[in-house]
């Protein structure tokens, strides 16, 4: 009875604050912070004004594990409960009234702020950079765990003026006392608190404006100036195309893209503040195997659908991703063309099939569906939605459901009120078939793909051939690939179909001499590249990071007498942003036995084991702990890094480094090694490695 009793209470308390709390309607705030980066530690002030809409009395605001110096109400000390998650002002707080109220504060953020290279020995990877992400800006500001609060937020932040400091709103003045400097940040337009960001680095930044007079800032480290156009190519094409597509002008001041170092996602689109992963930043020859066009149109996108008008909950998650997700598509489209269009959505189609197939099929509206679930099919609705009603239609009703929301939360059926009222339509099945249902429409998609894209519809009649046709599958696969010009349904057929193509045919496709046919030629195993010798060599002239990693690696397989020259054509070679094809050169410079001397072996393995230090970002360090360990026995170095990443703030990073660990763990003798290196070890490393050591 007694814990009854405690769950009555707690539930009556929680609905109270959360019914008073609607009461409450925060307008503006005013907020100053200054990091303290060798701490670890922020310092802050914020001013909040509110109007009461119906007398409470008390109100609160999210604040996790704050120490508060001040609590100001109306500029007078007033009474106040900190738990630790939040800060509670108890006072009686009269209906029609507007108050002031000030927190001064201090705070070690144990997660949305990252402080990054701060104990490495280049300044330049100094970085400080936040990650919101739907609630959790409340570990650095007092604030909302609450997107329906919107709220104009203008931002100081105080920092060592040899650094760049970026953050929402428009940079309306700064000043320098000593060797700091203050930046001030103004938006004049009310958000969600978790789209609140900065970043402090060592930037330049290359300056563009849209077609309607937007300003847009692209920021670079210095040391990559040669990166910025094809880093941000197509950036000012995105733009004017998204303002035309969607039909409502840019909803923010300005727009900028800031990439930064060990980002936990691609990208995360904070209000007119675009924080991204800087393994995004590439040189021209990167752009064709992996560019940011994809991550800077769906973030770009998101100033609209997500930001403008925000979801009320969970359950309305699609308005927000599968939008930005299919607004990108037809950016893209623009860019790249019909044909790159349609087989992305054929490639869509075919994932959310196999989910379907494995009977984890999600309904868009549910709060805990996937990722794949939210963006690749709430796309795929969103594009069957425009396809049922008429372009014209879809485009009223969507510029008529953005004005209407503007700077407000919205639900589905807000948003799709006004398409059933721009179309005159009906569109109950459309809901019960694309947003309630589970399982993925396939047959429905694969229809409208058929009659859409010739080279689509080819690879459905290829399959089908394949299954039913008398016919030899080699003349049948030849005579598709003589009738199309599609290079992307070419390199389908090579990467599908290939053990069912003869070596004359294989040499031709390299003679077409086009990039992605090639670059599909390269991942081919086997015997191949023994048989087609001077094909797979010339891979390794190809303007394609990828090709020539797939190459290299195949070719010194293939030919033990020549592995020596591949080596020399491929010494000088970095690669992509990971470091991918001189980290593989490292690795089979030091396997060939007749490769230089022993002095210089220990020098390339030396060089390998080196990129798995904090130094270096967790792309880099992954493949180098991934060609450490599949060949030798990982050094103390490359051990100590090992249970560094381990700590890593990125899950994904963090995930694989601990699962290494407990393959090392397993092994008798590499578990003494561990224990050997405790001394070395942080606080926290040791207790972590230690746990896992006594749970074997």
């Amino acid at each position: 009875m007694r814990y009854l009793f405690l769950f009555l209470f707690l539930h009556f308390c929680f609905c109270l604050r959360a019914q008073h709390q609607d009461k409450v309607d925060f307008i503006h705030a005013e907020i100053a912070i200054h990091p303290i980066s060798e701490k670890k530690q922020l310092n802050g002030t914020v001013i909040y004004r509110f109007d009461v809409l119906q007398s409470v009395d008390s109100v609160f605001l999210d604040a996790k594990n704050m120490d508060f110096s001040a609590v100001r109400l109306n500029d007078r000390k007033v009474g106040f409960h900190n738990d630790g998650k939040t800060i509670t002002i108890k006072k009686k707080f009269k209906k029609g009234k507007r108050y002031e109220l000030e927190l001064i504060y201090t705070t070690k953020p144990k997660q949305t702020v990252y402080y990054i290279g701060w104990h490495e020995d280049d300044p330049f990877n100094n970085q400080i950079w936040t990650q919101g992400q739907g609630k959790y800006t409340s570990h650095w500001l007092p604030s909302f765990d609450d997107m329906t609060e919107k709220v104009e937020f203008d931002l100081s932040i105080t920092f060592d003026k040899s650094h760049e400091i970026v953050a929402n709103g428009k940079l309306v003045s700064s000043k320098k006392v000593d060797n700091l400097k203050t930046w001030f940040f103004d938006m004049q337009k009310p958000m969600s608190s978790y789209l609140l960001a900065f970043v402090i680095g060592k930037y330049e930044k290359q300056l563009l404006v849209s077609a309607s007079g937007i300003p847009i800032e692209n920021y670079y480290y210095p040391r990559d100036s040669l990166r910025v156009e094809p880093t941000y190519r197509y950036t000012k094409r995105i733009f004017d195309f998204m303002e035309t597509e969607i039909g409502v002008p840019y909803p923010w001041q300005n727009y900028k893209q800031i990439p930064v170092r060990d980002f936990l996602y691609a990208g995360m689109e904070n209000t007119g503040t675009t924080i991204f992963s800087d393994r995004y930043v590439i040189d021209s020859i990167s752009f064709v195997d992996k560019n940011y066009v994809n991550v800077n149109a769906h973030e770009l996108a998101h100033q609209w659908f997500g930001n403008m008008v925000t979801e009320r909950d969970g359950s309305h998650h699609w308005l927000q991703e599968g939008f930005a997700t299919y607004y990108a598509m037809l950016a893209e489209k623009e860019i790249f063309g019909e044909e790159f269009f349609y087989w992305k959505l054929y490639d869509s189609a075919k994932l959310l099939n196999n989910l379907s197939k494995d009977d984890n099929a999600e309904a868009l509206t549910d709060p805990g569906a996937s990722s794949l679930t939210f963006y690749e099919k709430g796309a795929w609705a969103l594009y069957m939605l425009q396809d049922e009603v008429g372009d014209e239609a879809f485009k009223t009703g969507m510029k008529n459901y953005l004005e209407k929301y503007k700077f407000k939360n919205v639900t589905i059926d807000d948003f799709i009120n006004e398409i059933e009222y721009a179309s005159n339509q009906d569109l109950s099945s459309f809901k019960t078939l694309w947003l309630y249902g589970t399982r993925f429409p396939f047959e429905k998609a694969k229809e409208n793909l058929i009659r859409n894209s010739g080279p689509v519809e080819d690879i459905f009649k290829l399959k089908w051939e394949l299954t039913t046709s008398l016919t030899d599958n080699k003349s049948i696969i030849q005579r598709y690939w003589a009738s199309t010009e599609s290079i992307e349904l070419k390199k389908r057929i090579i990467l599908k179909f290939h053990k069912s193509l003869s070596l004359e045919f294989l040499h031709r496709a390299f003679e077409t001499d086009n990039i992605e046919i090639r670059k599909a030629l390269s991942t081919l195993s086997g015997n191949y590249p023994s048989l087609l010798k001077a094909d797979y060599e010339s891979l390794l002239d190809d303007k394609s990071y990828s090709t020539v990693e797939n190459a290299l690696y195949r070719l010194w397989a293939n030919f033990p007498k020549n592995k020596v020259d591949y080596l020399n054509r491929t010494k000088d070679v970095i690669g992509l942003p990971n470091k991918n094809i001189r980290q593989l050169w490292l690795l089979l410079a030091v396997l060939t036995k007749d490769y230089q001397d022993d002095g210089s072996k220990k020098e390339y393995l030396s060089e390998l084991v080196n990129y798995t230090s904090p130094r270096y970002s967790f792309e880099v360090r992954q493949l180098a702990f991934e060609l450490t360990y599949q060949f030798f026995e990982l050094p103390d170095e490359c051990l100590k890094n090992l249970i560094n990443a381990s700590m890593h703030h990125s899950w994904q990073f963090r995930k694989y480094a601990r699962a290494l660990l407990d393959k090392l763990i397993a092994d008798s003798k590499q578990k003494e090694r561990i224990i050997e290196l405790f001394k070395d070890l942080s606080e926290t490393e040791l207790r972590y490695i230690n746990s896992k050591i006594q749970a074997k």
